[in-house]
């Protein structure tokens, strides 16, 4: 049987370079009625668990390491039992919100996880932070995408360890080459697909954000 989406919305901040702001972020769940993976564990690691809803959690999948996607990543982990993973090169941004410990595993490109029988592809999609992933699951049809692409465009690099030349080569290179019926289900907002997105690219390279 294939995995299906499951969808929670969680609120909380987001705080990074002295600033702080309320945000509301997409949690994604992958699975069946037996084990599931959760992408991005924010804010609210009660909600999240009463997904989870006592299967197997089999991973918790980092899309990069702003504190709102991970803030409530070590509190599921201790309560479920299921690894914390996460790409290397965003290891300094996690050790800001949770110093003195680190991620269970780490993320690499191309490395495939499989839960449900259904297997979601790591891509290393650096931009909006050094170690930003995503993951594309083509049984699926969707990729989840973090904060690198967005209905409307790239996720912001005006920050801190962001940089937007770089997260348009990954959109580019690894999210608009997907097939355009593909399904962009997104860190924050709604969903849109790469077809939906690709003509814009020339729009967001000239508005340079």
């Amino acid at each position: 049987m294939t995995a299906r989406i499951e969808h929670l919305v969680t609120s909380g901040l987001f705080a990074l370079d002295g600033g702080v702001w309320d945000v509301e972020n997409n949690v994604w769940l992958v699975g069946d009625d037996e084990e599931v993976l959760v992408i991005d564990a924010a804010h609210d690691a009660d909600a999240i668990e009463k997904a989870v809803g006592g299967r197997r959690l089999t991973a918790i999948v980092c899309t990069h390491a702003h504190n709102d996607h991970i803030d409530a990543a070590p509190e599921l982990a201790t309560r479920t039992g299921a690894p914390v993973l996460l790409h290397p090169a965003d290891r300094e941004l996690w050790e800001q919100t949770h110093p003195g410990t680190a991620p269970d595993g780490e993320l690499a490109d191309g490395q495939v996880l499989t839960v449900a029988g259904t297997a979601l592809t790591v891509l290393h999609t650096p931009g909006h932070s050094p170690g930003g992933v995503c993951l594309y699951a083509p049984e699926l049809g969707t990729v989840f995408t973090g904060d690198t692409l967005f209905h409307g465009g790239p996720g912001a690099t005006g920050r801190s360890f962001s940089d937007f030349p770089t997260i348009v080569d990954s959109i580019r290179e690894r999210l608009l080459s997907l097939p355009a019926e593909t399904v962009v289900r997104t860190g924050h907002g709604e969903n849109t697909t790469v077809g939906g997105e690709a003509p814009a690219l020339p729009e967001w390279i000239a508005r340079g954000h």
